[in-house]
Formats: structure tokens, C-alpha cells, sequence
């Protein structure tokens, strides 16, 4: 069995990892799916390979069904559905909810429309509940996010939840809620408990914590708990509930079967048995409570196949339960391995079965735990370095308190809390406070090991090469003492340490125009030196691209430091994100053309004819010109190889500085690629300026589908008469440009590098029904 589950593995990730959707001739292996039925082995696990992956074909062809009409985006659309899912509390009164559209009103009335999305109440929300109807004006767009290495791929995330349409209600008298239907049962009782909650004070810090362990609720957790649980390791016991569904399970089953025997109920039923009902029931029920989502799916297959065997008085093997449960949370949602979960959950029980089964010693129970929880780290460290490019040295001490703190003070009295909650109020809130209290004094010692500086180790982007090297060392660290191939995974490790990052030849530049929406931010990297020119925008929902693009950017490329932060002016679109970035990261020195609106840290003003070197590639301003205010004052940026290519970043100046440099610097305007000023704006890209950059390729920072209509026709125009390439970040995600010595300008987009299926909407094969 362990065979066919790790072949119907393979199949399954084989079809994820495509970048287009199959044609037909993908159906030619529904033959060879028929072998999983065989006696032989090896024909067997083909068989399955192919199940996986036609099986995973299906589900994802089911889900591309649902697609928003090209001709649908961006337009006020009247909607008709159903509140899916709690609703989350944004900051500023806003709400962010799920809603499964039903029916769309056209030009012939009421129309059919299934689809799943993900919607914005900014405006004077009311109190949504779970299952309620809903008539609303909505504007929608299809899935899209930010593409840039190292950023969070919101696309992904968004379709392995099915959600295939984003956007926001628009303020209409015709929006009105049209009744309850019956569904979303379990849904208004966890938006029912959350009030319970929030009613008896579980608000703040903890009370988001409580409520995450609780319903499974973690939009009220912040980021700095969020960063304390990933420099700890503990994002598994206080964010998903996954691992607490097993607790519960467990904890079910000792207790009933020790009451089925202390008060000697019917011997017809086995104790087992019994307990083994309950314990699903229970699991099961937590497991509901939590929302269903697919951390707590994937606990609940796992607890319940160990359960049946348990009903069944039969002892399988530890590694056949395993490959059972891995099959069933395959079969139930393929989609499952988008998601870092599913890997890390069945690696860390493989992992406890590789260094627990057959092993002998004598030891004590301390010890063998604490090197339970080495033997995670040093095992799942592979898939940490792919799946987060980062370690957390310090997550064996941390989880080695948190976790028997966590599902044994912390959690039952929680969930005892929540089944008082009718019955005695004050029993309740005694319970509460009980919780609350042993959950505070845990967030203390981990804020403690969150603040050592070696807490966390961040990794650059690796190749496949170099993680299969460092999966082998760690497997060889892992084996038992008998098998001498430790040293073996010492000496492959050291090679880890000493590996450099790929960096420009001396005299070379590399620029990387990422992909932050409607703004601009652009890293420039040297031999041994990176500048980073603005920094993208932020938003009222506290979301800013410094720290969710640029700095896992400059994480992935191996940049510890950045030696000049460029902000060009003060637009929200091109400094949104500098403060954060300037938390995330070393920053030598700050320029800017309006210097006065960093209040956070000391900046200086970008004037014409500054300048300096670095590793053979020259930098100079040629703007701004005088001290001016808002888009004219933007730094403007001339920067030149050893070969004498050239790069421009003009900021977002308009007509009149264009007018002035053509007046006074024409001689140094010309360059092989140009950052298009002011996202492709008609106040910008005049054609006596374009004349004298003559741009070879022209690069535009743009939003998909932004409010402006960046960039503009008109403008896209001028440079296609020039002969110029056009790129722009919203299809092309973040633009890598390479000017190197004896090469043309190389260009390439993100997206086209790194392609994925589910970014072709409604490209399937054929129609699900």
C-alpha cells in the first residue's frame, strides 16, 4: 500500500506541476489507470500514478469551470447568493467575506452564474451571517496576484480554495438581504460561539489566539504574532487546528474506553470500539468547529483511520495507516498539495515513524523527546527551505514546552469553555480565563526565543539541485547510530554554507521590476552591492508591498542588505511600503526627492549631479532639477555598465522635467531600457523625451486592471513607433533585465519563467457538467 500511495502521489504532483492543462491525448492514460486493479507491484503503481493524476485533472478542470466572464471584469455587476463562511472583521469597520454567487442579472432578466469569490464590504457593512441570501451590486475581477520570487502566490492560494472571482460590494439601494436558507448550519454556530466569545471579553492579543485554537477563526491575529510563530516554529499549534483535531481524538478515546471499562457497560460492545466512535465523533465535531478547513480534514482522515483500525482490533503497520490516510486526503482534495500544509503534516508522522519504530535504547523520556523534536527540524527542513526559504533553529526548545502546554492546559479547558457556554456562564468564563491565562504565560516564553537573533535563519531560493543535496544530508543525520553515514550528512551539509548566491559579473547590472500592483519598486543588484528604487504601495487594510514583496525578494536573491533605498517622491504608490521594508531588512542610506516625508528615519535629497560607483557600474542623478513637489520632484536615475549599456529610472516626472532634461542633459538620456515614467500616464513619456531615451526595451510598472487604465493607449503607441519591446508587470509579474557585457538587454518575465495551469482561466479541456 505505501508503494500505491506514493505513486498516487506522484501522479497528483505531476499534473501540478504543468503549466497548461493537458490535451487530449492526456486521456491516453485512463487505460493504464485500470492497472491499479492488478496483483504486480510495479504495473499497480503505474496504475495509481495515472489515477493520481486523472483524478487530479478532474478536480481541477471542475474547478476552472467556474470562471468569470472576460466581459464581466470591472463592471458593476447585480448579483444574487450566499454568505459562505465567517465573515472577516478588516480594519477601518470593513468586512471580507466568501460568497457563492448564484444568479447574475442581465439584459433578459436573471441568469445562472456559479461562482465562488471573495468580497469587500469597505462602506457601512451590516452584521453578516453564515447562509444568509443576498442581493448585491458587486464589481469582480478573476484571480490575480502579485508574481515575483519569493512573494506569497496569492493565485495559487486562491484557487486551491476554489474561489475564482475577487472584488468588493459598491454602494446601491438594491443591495438587501433577500432571507436565510438552510445550509451553513455549522457556520452560524461558529459565528454564534464567536460572539459568545467576543461577548465575554476574548478580545486583544490572546483573545485572537484563543479564537484561532477555538473555531479556527485567524483573521484577527497580527503580524507580529504571526512573525513570533514562525521565528518559534509553533504556526502549527496556534494558527491551524489540524494538529488539535488529533488531540481530541486521542483524548476522546482514552477517556471513553477507561469509563466503558470502570463502569462495566455492555461486554457486547467492545471498550475499543467504543471509544473509537466517540473519538471520531468528537474529532469530528472539533473538526467542525474549526470550519472544515482542509488542516482539519486532513487531521480528521488521519485520526480516523487510525481509529478503525483501533474498532477493528487489528494492529497494522504504523507506515500502512499512513499510506491509507495519505489516499484518502488525496482522493478527498488533490488540490490539497498546493498548499505547504499537507506536505509538512504527513512528512513530520513519516518523520516520528523513521526515528521512533524498531529503534531501541535506553533513554530518558525527556531526552527521547527533545531529540523527537531535533529529528523534525533536521526532517522537515528540506521543506521549509522550499516552501518559506527560512529555518527556525530555536523550534525544538520552543515545541518541545508549547506542544504538551498547548493540547493539554491550553486547549481542553477552551473547548470545555465552549460546551459550558449554554449551560453556565460563569463556568464558562472561568474556563476562559483559565485558558486565556496558560496561553499568555506560553506567548511569554515564546516572544522570549522569538527575540534571539539567531531565532530565525532566512535561506535564498534554492535550486533543485541543491535541496535534493540537502535532503540527503539531513536523511543521513538521521539515520540510527549503526548505519555510519552521519558523518556522510555533515560533510554534504558544509557545502550549504558556502553556497553564493548568483550576482552580476563586475561591471554587469541586473534590475528586477517587481510586480507590486498600481506602483513602482525596482531592485538594482551589482557584484557585491543592491539598490532598491521605491518600494511600492500600502493600503488602508494595513497590507503594503515592502514586506510582502521586496523583502522576500531581496530574501530569495540572498541580500541581507540593501547599501541605497531610492524613494523617488512621497506617492503613497512608490513609499507604501518603505517602513516595513526598512524593518525587514539593513538599510546603508535613504535618498529620496522629498526626503521630508520619511518621518521614520534620516534621508537625504537626490540632487542632479550626485553620483557614484559601485563595482564597475556607474550611478548618477540627473534629476530633480530644482526643489520641487510631488511627481516633478521624483529622483530620476541614470545607471551605466562597464560596456557603457545603460538603464534610466525616471520616477513618475511629467511634461515639464521631460522638457528640462531635454533642454539641459539630451546627451545622457539615451538608454537601451526605461523604466516608462509615470506608469505609461498621457502627463508623461512626451514624444521629445522618447526621442532622446530611444529605449530599446521599455518596462511598465502597472496593476492588473487598475483604476487609472495605465498605461494608456496613446502612449503605448509612441514607444511601438520607436521599435521599442514592451513589457509590463501586470502580465509579465516581476521583469528580470539583464545587462551584461556583449549581450543585448536579456528580458524575461516572472510569469512566463515560472507558468502554472490554474493561471489560465477557463482553459480546460473539456466541460464539467
Amino acid at each position: 500500500m505505501l508503494l500505491s500511495a506514493l505513486a498516487l502521489l506522484a501522479g497528483s504532483c505531476a499534473f501540478h506541476s504543468l503549466a497548461s492543462l493537458p490535451g487530449t491525448t492526456g486521456l491516453l492514460l485512463v487505460p493504464l489507470a485500470a492497472l491499479v486493479f492488478v496483483r504486480r507491484r510495479p504495473a499497480r503503481a503505474a496504475g495509481f500514478a495515472a489515477a493520481g493524476f486523472l483524478w487530479t485533472w478532474w478536480v481541477a478542470a471542475s474547478v476552472l469551470a467556474q470562471c468569470l466572464p472576460a466581459g464581466l471584469e470591472g463592471r458593476d455587476l447585480l448579483v444574487r447568493g450566499v454568505v459562505t463562511g465567517l465573515p472577516e472583521r478588516l480594519p477601518g469597520g470593513r468586512v471580507r467575506f466568501r460568497f457563492h454567487v448564484e444568479a447574475l442579472r442581465g439584459t433578459q432578466g436573471w441568469q445562472p452564474l456559479q461562482l465562488d469569490s471573495r468580497i469587500a464590504w469597505y462602506r457601512h457593512p451590516p452584521a453578516l451571517q453564515p447562509g444568509e441570501r443576498w442581493q448585491l451590486s458587486v464589481r469582480l475581477k478573476r484571480p490575480h496576484g502579485f508574481s515575483s520570487p519569493g512573494a506569497f502566490d496569492y493565485q495559487r492560494w486562491l484557487f486551491a480554495r476554489r474561489i475564482r472571482a475577487t472584488g468588493y460590494v459598491r454602494p446601491d439601494p438594491g443591495n438587501r438581504k433577500l432571507g436565510a436558507e438552510g445550509g451553513q448550519a455549522v457556520q452560524r454556530l461558529r459565528q454564534t460561539l464567536l460572539q459568545h466569545l467576543r461577548d465575554r471579553g476574548v478580545e486583544g492579543a490572546t483573545g485572537a489566539l484563543l479564537r484561532a485554537l477555538a473555531i479556527g477563526d485567524r483573521s484577527a491575529m497580527s503580524a507580529r504574532q504571526w512573525q513570533v510563530l514562525r521565528r518559534t516554529g509553533t504556526g502549527h499549534l496556534l494558527a491551524i487546528s489540524g494538529l488539535h483535531v488529533g488531540l481530541v481524538a486521542g483524548l476522546v478515546f482514552l477517556l471513553g474506553e477507561r469509563l466503558w471499562r470502570r463502569f462495566g457497560l455492555p461486554q457486547r460492545y467492545a471498550a475499543p470500539r467504543v471509544a473509537a466512535v466517540l473519538a471520531f465523533v468528537g474529532a469530528g465535531g472539533y473538526a467542525l468547529l474549526a470550519g472544515f478547513q482542509v488542516p482539519a480534514q486532513r487531521a480528521l482522515i488521519m485520526s480516523s483511520v487510525v481509529l478503525l483500525a483501533a474498532a477493528c482490533g487489528r494492529r497494522s503497520l504504523a507506515w500502512r495507516l499512513w499510506a491509507l490516510a495519505l489516499m484518502l486526503v488525496l482522493l478527498v482534495d488533490p488540490l490539497s498539495l498546493l498548499g505547504a500544509g499537507t506536505w509538512l503534516s504527513f512528512g513530520a508522522v513519516a518523520v516520528l515513524f523513521f526515528l521512533s519504530l524498531g529503534r531501541h535504547g535506553a533513554s530518558s523520556r525527556l531526552r527521547s523527546l527533545f531529540t523527537l523534536q531535533l529529528g523534525l527540524v533536521l526532517g522537515l527542513a528540506p521543506w521549509l527551505w522550499l516552501w518559506f526559504r527560512q529555518l527556525a533553529p530555536l523550534a525544538p526548545v520552543a515545541n518541545l514546552v508549547a506542544i504538551p502546554w498547548v493540547g493539554f492546559v491550553v486547549v481542553p479547558p477552551l473547548l470545555l469553555a465552549l460546551v459550558a457556554l449554554p449551560l453556565s456562564s460563569l463556568a464558562s468564563k472561568l474556563l476562559l480565563s483559565f485558558s486565556a491565562g496558560a496561553l499568555q504565560a506560553l506567548w511569554w516564553l515564546l516572544e522570549g526565543l522569538a527575540s534571539f537573533p539567531a531565532a530565525l535563519w532566512p535561506l535564498p531560493s534554492p535550486a533543485a539541485g541543491w535541496i535534493l543535496l540537502f535532503a540527503g544530508a539531513c536523511a543521513c543525520l538521521l539515520l540510527p547510530r549503526a548505519v555510519p553515514l552521519r558523518l556522510a550528512g555533515v560533510a554534504l551539509l558544509w557545502p550549504l554554507f558556502l553556497l553564493p548566491p548568483p550576482r552580476p559579473a563586475s561591471g554587469d547590472l541586473w534590475l528586477d521590476l517587481l510586480d507590486v500592483g498600481e506602483g513602482l519598486a525596482a531592485v538594482v543588484q551589482t557584484r557585491r552591492h543592491c539598490l532598491v528604487y521605491d518600494t511600492g504601495p500600502a493600503f488602508r487594510s494595513g497590507f503594503e508591498t515592502g514586506s510582502a514583496v521586496v523583502a522576500p525578494f531581496l530574501q530569495a536573491r540572498g541580500w541581507r542588505r540593501v547599501d541605497r533605498l531610492v524613494i523617488s517622491h512621497g506617492d503613497n504608490d512608490h513609499i507604501g511600503g518603505a517602513r516595513a521594508l526598512f524593518r525587514a531588512v539593513e538599510v546603508a542610506g535613504i535618498d529620496s526627492g522629498e526626503p521630508e516625508a520619511i518621518d521614520w528615519s534620516h534621508a537625504s535629497r537626490c540632487r542632479a549631479g550626485e553620483g557614484w560607483s559601485w563595482d564597475g557600474v556607474r550611478f548618477d542623478y540627473l534629476a530633480p532639477l530644482a526643489r520641487v513637489h510631488g511627481n516633478n520632484a521624483s529622483c530620476v536615475l541614470r545607471v551605466q555598465t562597464s560596456d557603457g549599456q545603460v538603464l534610466l529610472l525616471p520616477g513618475d516626472i511629467e511634461a515639464p522635467v521631460e522638457r528640462r532634461l531635454v533642454r539641459q542633459q539630451a546627451g545622457r538620456l539615451a538608454a537601451q531600457v526605461l523604466v516608462v515614467p509615470h506608469h505609461g500616464s498621457l502627463s508623461s513619456s512626451t514624444p521629445a523625451f522618447l526621442d532622446a531615451v530611444r529605449p530599446a526595451v521599455a518596462l511598465f510598472p502597472v496593476g492588473y486592471r487598475n483604476r487609472f487604465g495605465f498605461p494608456r493607449e496613446e502612449v503605448l503607441e509612441r514607444y511601438r513607433s520607436l521599435g521599442a519591446r514592451l513589457f509590463d508587470t501586470a502580465t509579465s509579474g516581476t521583469i528580470e533585465v539583464r545587462l551584461e557585457a556583449g549581450a543585448a538587454p536579456g528580458v524575461r518575465g516572472w510569469r512566463r519563467r515560472r507558468p502554472h495551469y490554474w493561471e489560465s482561466a477557463g482553459a480546460f479541456v473539456f466541460a464539467v457538467k
